[in-house]
């Protein structure tokens, strides 16, 4: 996934308008239930090779509603298959061997913390 939207959200479809991947959808599609925007892991590319910082968190105006998820790799998968995604529920995967670009930069501990993305 890269990016996590919370429960901060206040679906304003700012981000939306920004993914340059089309990785947004709002609460009417989430596949979660939840009434706010969500973020397909395996669509989000972190804005790498688009933009200096992911755009959806630049022109979001609640502080600290899009944080850094754990990099959709191969590395990772099991976190996105496993039972303790997104409160409980397997993110289904459709394409098991896609892996998406992520900011390197960005450590493990930053990503499972789910720290902002912007300051």
């Amino acid at each position: 996934m890269a990016v996590f939207i919370n429960d901060t959200c206040i679906n304003c479809g700012a981000c939306i308008d920004e993914c340059p991947v089309e990785a947004i959808v709002d609460e009417d599609d989430n596949p979660t239930g939840e009434e706010l925007y969500y973020v397909y892991p395996d669509k989000c590319v972190e804005c790498v090779d688009h933009h200096d910082e992911p755009a959806c968190a630049t022109s979001c105006p609640t502080e600290g509603c899009i944080t850094w998820d754990m990099p959709y790799t191969a590395e990772h998968k099991d976190f996105f298959a496993g039972a303790n995604y997104v409160d409980g529920k397997n993110f289904v995967m459709e394409d098991a061997d896609i892996e998406q670009p992520f900011v390197e930069s960005i450590s493990n501990e930053a990503r499972v913390n789910r720290e902002n993305v912007v300051d």
